[in-house]
């Protein structure tokens, strides 16, 4: 389930450009044509054994005494993936802020970077590996400042000692459990650093990394004293993590673990204390977040209907949003507080996967008749619903005919936001070995097929609006201009509204009368008044 900005028609890595390392002597270079980066992904999913390994120059560093000024050193964090890794990023910039770094935005800026790392799909892995590789040249440069290299994230979770055996400039990769120890080890590092007359990353070019991964079902870190990396008006609110079901594609439960809820009143302490630093919209995300509390049984029966009502008593708090919501868990209860709620916006992000009854049994996820009866569902009981989804295109065995079941079916139901990707062999998985494999070819054909659907369903919203008015956020200044999103827009996912000249704080709301919808499906209009309150 990555985020869905990186399932739209650009692709995320060319693969023609993927990299490859090479050594020569200990300097890194890249080269773009040979194109074997898949030596990193062809692997077996390993164990569910913790693996804690120090390279010697590590254990030495956290032998040594720490010899650093607060704030005399920086660090920059390469975030990739979805929303989920980027509550990661945040919390691990704030325990690094907390411990006298400061956080810069350009890696070659910084004395430590952290690449935070996606595993989702091949196309993300590549990504990765590429963020990796510029770190590493960073490390490799006498001129460089870089001294220290961090990966996180699931592919870290996922391929650690891969990633260990291939790239050596790395100083430890750093799996989910041990998040909460990287301070001390980047503290280390940099004691040490400061201690040596060698030039930052030479010395420690021949050294395997570090290998600091425990088990993928982890207890939850607080989540509230945190950098924040979207705007200041924004933020993601993790409900839950970890997934218990079985899709044939998926590999997330390996490396994220079980599912487990986040104590009620601990994820409504964070949001209240979001909302006193001034965020004014908190979109949850889990693996499943309709899902919230199902894990607690009788004893405690909240559930996120609850969660929502919670959420809509913080005063200042304008906005509430559901992304990544799985299609089995609309109650009665939360259908209605999404219905009836003004806090909560009228707009569901539910990862389909597919609409054709034969490709979901394959997919092993909820059938296409119960699916397609909680949408129309959903679009008869919340007035004015907007629906995003997402779809995976040449999933092993999908026909032609399935194929168009699915775009008639998604023409049918007038998805608003969508996007599609196509089908990647993940290791582990049932879907990887069986039989049916779609050409390469076919799967781009319908994925273009989709995203075109998408596209055109989405442009003739934005022309319905015209003349209409909306609900407006204010993300940033453009110039005199002011850019923000509708109710309807999941931020950095969906469109936009340009307010010419007209200067407005980033996170004010106000009420806007769409004038018309430029050729990029981006909406124009003038500022008339201020929503009720």
């Amino acid at each position: 389930r990555p985020q869905q900005r990186a399932l739209s028609s650009r692709c995320l890595v060319d693969p023609a450009r993927a990299l490859y390392r090479r050594r020569v002597g200990r300097r890194l270079v890249s080269d773009q044509s040979m194109l074997r980066s898949d030596i990193f992904f062809s692997i077996a999913l390993a164990g569910g054994a913790a693996a804690v390994r120090l390279s010697p120059r590590m254990a030495a560093a956290a032998a040594a005494p720490i010899r650093i000024t607060p704030q005399e050193h920086s660090v920059a964090l390469v975030a990739l993936g979805c929303p989920k890794n980027t509550v990661d990023a945040e919390v691990m910039l704030g325990d690094l802020q907390r411990h006298g770094l400061r956080v810069v935005r350009e890696p070659e800026n910084a004395d430590i970077v952290v690449v935070n790392t996606c595993a989702f799909v091949e196309d993300a892995k590549r990504e990765s590996v590429a963020a990796i590789v510029d770190a590493a040249r960073l490390k490799a440069d006498r001129s460089s400042r870089v001294r220290g290299l961090y990966v996180t994230g699931c592919m870290a979770q996922r391929y650690a000692e891969e990633l260990a055996d291939e790239l050596p400039e790395v100083d430890a990769v750093v799996g989910f459990e041990s998040y909460a120890d990287i301070p001390s080890h980047v503290l280390a590092t940099l004691s040490t650093s400061d201690a040596d007359d060698t030039e930052p990353g030479l010395d420690s070019a021949a050294e395997r990394a570090s290998v600091l991964v425990g088990a993928a079902t982890v207890p939850f870190r607080p989540e509230n004293d945190r950098f924040q990396l979207t705007a200041a008006h924004t933020a993601y609110l993790r409900v839950a993590e970890g997934c218990d079901h079985a899709c044939s594609f998926c590999a997330i439960p390996g490396f994220r673990g079980a599912f487990r809820s986040k104590p009620f009143d601990t994820a409504l302490a964070e949001a209240r204390l979001l909302v006193e630093r001034g965020v004014r919209e908190i979109n949850l995300i889990a693996e499943d977040t309709n899902q919230f509390g199902s894990d607690w049984g009788e004893e405690d029966p909240r559930r996120l209907s609850h969660f929502l009502r919670e959420l809509s008593a913080l005063p200042g708090l304008r906005w509430i949003r559901l992304l990544y919501c799985y299609p089995s868990y609309f109650s009665d209860d939360l259908v209605a507080e999404i219905a009836t709620n003004p806090k909560v916006v009228k707009y569901i992000d539910i990862p389909l996967q597919h609409l054709a009854a034969p490709t979901l049994q394959r997919m092993r996820r909820p059938g296409a008749k119960a699916t397609i009866s909680l949408l129309e569902r959903l679009r008869r009981e919340v007035p004015s619903l907007v629906l995003r989804t997402t779809f995976i295109c040449g999933f092993p065995g999908e026909s032609d005919d399935d194929h168009d079941e699915l775009v008639r079916q998604a023409r049918r139901l007038g998805f608003e936001r969508g996007g599609a990707f196509s089908y990647s062999a993940e290791d582990g998985t049932p879907a990887a070995s069986m039989a049916g494999q779609v050409e390469e070819e076919t799967k781009q054909a319908r994925k273009d097929e989709l995203v075109a659907l998408f596209q055109e369903a989405s442009a003739a919203w934005a022309e319905a609006r015209v003349g209409s008015e909306l609900r407006v956020m204010v993300d940033r200044m453009d110039g005199l201009d002011a850019v923000g999103r509708t109710e309807h827009d999941a931020p950095d996912i969906d469109g936009a509204v340009r307010i010419p000249a007209m200067p407005l704080p980033p996170g004010s709301e106000v009420l806007v009368r769409v004038l018309y919808a430029d050729v990029d499906g981006e909406l124009v209009g003038e500022v008339v008044g201020s929503p009720p309150q």
